[in-house]
C-alpha cells in the first residue's frame, strides 16, 4: 500500500502547482489529522489515507467550470485509483469519503472512514490555521478583511458542533476558542 500511497502523493502534488487555501498543504494537513483521527478511531486507514489525499482534487474543476468540487473529485479520484491498481472493494468507500466530506455537502457522511475525512477538513478550518486560511481566501478572491471575519461568523463558529468522531470533538473545541478570541481582539481593534 505505500507504494500506491506514494503515487497518489505525486499525482496530487501535480494537480496543485500553486499554493492557496485550498492548496497541496491543506491536503497534507488534513491528511495527518486523518492519520490521528483515523487511527484513534479504528478505522480503515486503506481507505482513509487515499481520501484525505484526494479529497479535494476536485477543486481545479470547481474553480474553472462551476462543478462540485467533492462530486468531480470523486469521479477522478475512481479513475485515478483504478488506473493504478488500488484494490476494487475500497474504492466506493474512498469515493463515498471524499463526496460525502464538504461542509455544504447534501451527503452525509455514512462511514467511519467517511466522518473522519470530513471532520479533519473542517477542523483545518478551525483555530488559527483556519484564520489564516480565511484570510488567504479571501486575498484570493479580491475580498476585504471584513468579509473574512463575517465568513468566520458565518461558517466556521458552526464547525464545532459538526463533528462526529469523539477525538474531533475535543479538537475542535480547542480551535473554536482561538476563533472566538480572535474575533474578539479582531472587532475590539476595529472599533477604536
Amino acid at each position: 500500500m505505500q507504494e500506491q500511497i506514494e503515487r497518489i502523493i505525486v499525482y496530487v502534488q501535480t494537480v496543485f502547482e500553486e499554493s492557496g487555501s485550498h492548496g497541496f498543504d491543506h491536503t497534507l494537513r488534513v491528511t495527518r489529522l486523518c492519520e490521528g483521527l483515523g487511527e484513534d478511531e479504528g478505522a480503515d486507514m486503506r481507505v482513509v489515507l487515499p481520501a484525505a489525499l484526494l479529497h479535494d482534487i476536485g477543486r481545479p474543476l470547481e474553480e474553472k467550470q462551476g462543478i462540485a468540487h467533492e462530486k468531480a473529485g470523486a469521479v477522478i479520484a475512481e479513475e485515478f485509483l483504478r488506473s493504478i491498481g488500488y484494490d476494487k472493494t475500497l474504492i466506493p468507500k474512498i469515493t463515498h469519503a471524499i463526496r460525502t466530506h464538504r461542509y455544504r455537502s447534501e451527503n452525509r457522511p455514512g462511514t467511519l472512514e467517511a466522518m473522519v475525512l470530513s471532520d479533519a477538513d473542517k477542523l483545518d478550518a478551525m483555530g488559527a490555521i483556519g484564520i489564516a486560511r480565511t484570510f488567504m481566501q479571501a486575498g484570493e478572491r479580491n475580498r476585504t478583511m471584513t468579509d473574512a471575519t463575517d465568513h468566520i461568523h458565518e461558517k466556521l463558529l458552526k464547525l464545532k458542533g459538526m463533528m462526529y468522531t469523539r477525538g474531533a470533538r475535543g479538537m475542535a473545541e480547542k480551535r473554536h476558542t482561538v476563533l472566538n478570541k480572535y474575533l474578539q481582539a479582531f472587532e475590539a481593534e476595529l472599533s477604536h
